[in-house]
């Protein structure tokens, strides 16, 4: 009890001394962190690999649109894992902001993480003062030196106690994460490019044009893809089968690529290898127009 007192009194005496400036951008960042992180796990998409919000399809994204790219590339295969990590430090980021754990470390961990968000989404934005990141990556960089002061160093030296803590932020990160995982939004995990699915089906054939694709979830969790062409309707699994990456549509190409190994199918006959290092076709999922569904067959 007499840690858990001293600790309070340590966290309100730093809101005390700080400037009201420095206590509301303390304040912005610490609960926009922690909103950042339980926006991503009560995501049911963040983790998966179809949907907007996927970190997969994110990770493919940045690695063609990134002047950075070769490194987000690398990520694709350990997509999920990237995932659990961001999602994670949003969270600890967050927490320990509000709660002086660390500040100036944590400071310096926020900076470098906006600016890696700036490098990888919105560093082609423009006007530059539209891309959130660069206003986040100088609202950390301008707490940082207000925590460095005249020191002109960063302090990461942590004694027993402040080890303890940051311990217990750990701990407080991974409850969060798993609490948000646990009250996940009730939407579908399957992709919202195209229009809604329910339980009765993939998409409603309305909302699938001919000539148009559309991502989707099998029961257990595989990513896949379905087309509709004056033909009928054919899908396949998005799981390329070189390493198990999830390939994604170029529309341009004609053709279902692997962002991680450039293994290329050809969606139009019957997923067969165009290139890359694979002979084996994307493996095909059975599906037909049933009313006004899109159903698995």
């Amino acid at each position: 009890m007499a840690y858990l007192r001293t600790s309070i009194r340590s966290v309100v005496s730093s809101w005390r001394v700080q400037s009201p400036s420095i206590r509301v951008i303390r304040l912005w960042l610490g609960v926009t962190w922690i909103y950042g992180g339980w926006d991503k796990a009560t995501d049911p998409n963040f983790l998966s690999k179809v949907g907007s919000t996927s970190i997969s399809k994110q990770l493919t994204a940045y690695s063609t649109s990134s002047p950075m790219g070769f490194i987000f590339k690398h990520m694709i295969e350990r997509a999920t894992l990237v995932g659990v990590f961001v999602m994670l430090a949003e969270f600890a980021l967050g927490l320990a902001t509000l709660l002086w754990i660390a500040p100036t470390a944590v400071a310096f961990a926020g900076f470098t993480m906006s600016l890696g968000l700036w490098i990888a989404a919105t560093w082609h934005v423009k006007p530059y003062f539209l891309a959130s990141d660069t206003a986040y990556a100088i609202l950390w960089l301008s707490y940082l030196l207000a925590l460095i002061g005249k020191r002109r160093k960063i302090n990461i030296n942590l004694d027993r106690r402040g080890a303890i803590r940051v311990g217990g932020i750990t701990v407080a990160a991974v409850l969060a994460s798993l609490l948000g995982r646990g009250a996940q939004k009730n939407v579908s995990s399957v992709a919202q490019s195209s229009g809604s699915t329910t339980t009765t089906g993939i998409v409603k054939v309305a909302n699938l044009p001919i000539g148009q694709s559309y991502e989707f979830a099998l029961a257990d969790g595989q990513p896949a893809i379905v087309f509709r062409t004056k033909n009928g309707v054919f899908a396949y699994s998005e799981v390329c089968t070189h390493q198990g990456c999830t390939v994604s549509y170029s529309a341009a190409d004609k053709a279902l690529i692997c962002p991680c190994h450039g293994a290329t199918y050809d969606p139009f006959n019957g997923a067969s290898v165009l290139g890359g290092p694979t002979g084996t076709p994307l493996a095909k999922i059975r599906v037909a127009i049933s009313g006004d569904w899109v159903v698995q067959a």
